[in-house]
């Protein structure tokens, strides 16, 4: 059985991550309202992205990981700009230590 991470571009410029264990069920239900929640207040929806996994646990957890990502790395990963994603990843990292000194 196959698991998915996916995303979802929806009205507004919103972006919505979830996973299944049925995508093309899953995109459909998001697709007709059929779903209570935030992608019903947001339709039309587009599917943007999605990955495969051999687990739920990791497309669960990999859902959990793009959710707290910032904007602009989840706009990078639906172009597969690895470059980019690799790039904000260290500007987090260099921005926190930057705060940390100036605290201490």
């Amino acid at each position: 059985m196959s698991f998915w991470a996916y995303m979802l571009h929806c009205n507004a410029g919103r972006l919505y991550i979830g996973h299944t264990d049925d995508l093309e069920r899953r995109i459909w239900q998001h697709e007709t309202g059929a779903i209570r929640g935030f992608t019903r207040n947001y339709l039309p929806v587009k599917l943007v992205w999605c990955q495969e996994f051999g687990t739920r646990e990791e497309a669960k957890a990999a859902e959990k990981q793009i959710k707290g990502w910032r904007r602009a790395k989840k706009l990078a990963l639906i172009r597969n700009d690895w470059e980019e994603i690799s790039r904000l990843s260290k500007s987090k990292t260099g921005l926190r230590r930057a705060q940390a000194s100036r605290v201490i």
